[in-house]
């Protein structure tokens, strides 16, 4: 058994576990727009070089419509629909419904041509995990009004992008080399939001810390982060990387009792139980060779 998956499959839990403090930091004073570009954008200027002067980008470029599409499914729609579904709705249940991904790699995967098993203690692993995210949130019932409900189909909207932006990947993107792909669908997704950034630039400018904290979330969480999540899906595949999206309110959790000193109670403890658990099920159930091979270059 090859570790290196496994040990960048940890790595990457706990890198998408920090966004939230440092997204804590910046919209005090940045709307979550630029919070997005920003990300996206200074993760862009970091892979871009580094992509050209090894070389990647030819190779990459024939497969420009899949990437617009992973551009497109895991970084602008869903950073722009979270962002605007947490106008309305609380941080918790939105950290529930987007923990509804992994679901959703499952349902998009057959329309993709993939022929994952959906075994047993997949399905538990998934469904256990779920719980785990609901008990470690906390429900939220608060939803009133259509604002409320326009806020849900948004993140449904979210979690599908966050669904298919593996799927893509998988399908289509298996043999391209992780460090171009990436680099291209980060410049992509930021030739997108470009126009949409630019009609609310800030009034000022924000202190050091916000930019800190958004160099962080686009060095780290971003540029860092999408390379290793690119190697994660082509060494164990869709479903086993999406699980990620389970662990990550674990870290968030564990950063909130130990940085911000917030209390750790019985739901916490339960819910990361519930969650670890369900992890490993679902990353040690056994599914079928991928179709990789049916997938045809753009």
């Amino acid at each position: 058994m090859n570790w290196r998956p496994w040990a960048a499959f940890v790595a990457l839990c706990v890198i998408w576990g920090t966004p939230y403090f440092f997204i804590k930091i910046a919209v005090q004073e940045v709307s979550p727009v630029w919070i997005a570009f920003g990300r996206i954008a200074s993760g862009a200027v970091i892979l871009l070089p580094i992509a050209w002067k090894r070389g990647s980008l030819r190779a990459v470029w024939k497969h420009k419509p899949a990437l617009l599409a992973f551009a497109l499914a895991e970084m602008v729609i869903p950073f722009l629909a979270i962002s605007f579904a947490e106008s309305w709705l609380s941080s918790s249940l939105t950290g529930i419904l987007i923990a509804a991904a992994p679901m959703g790699v499952i349902f998009f995967s057959p329309l993709f041509g993939l022929k994952e098993r959906v075994s047993a203690r997949l399905m538990l692993g998934l469904m256990i995990g779920f719980g785990g995210v609901a008990t470690l949130l906390g429900l939220d019932a608060s939803v009133h009004g259509w604002h409320d409900w326009l806020g849900v189909g948004l993140l449904m909207i979210a979690a599908a992008g966050y669904s298919i932006g593996p799927l893509v990947v998988q399908r289509y993107l298996g043999e391209v080399d992780e460090l171009g792909a990436v680099a291209v669908s980060l410049t992509f997704a930021t030739l997108l939001l470009l126009p949409i950034a630019i009609a609310t630039v800030p009034s000022v400018m924000p202190s050091t810390h916000v930019l800190l904290s958004i160099a962080a979330l686009g060095i780290l969480c971003t540029a860092v982060a999408m390379s290793m999540f690119f190697y994660v899906i082509v060494a164990i595949g869709a479903s086993r990387a999406s699980i990620v999206a389970y662990v990550n309110p674990a870290v968030a959790a564990l950063l909130g009792v130990w940085v911000l000193h917030e209390p750790f109670g019985l739901n916490t403890a339960l819910g990361l139980g519930l969650i670890l658990v369900g992890s490993w099920l679902a990353t040690r159930a056994r599914s079928a060779p991928q179709s990789a091979a049916l997938a045809t270059d753009y």
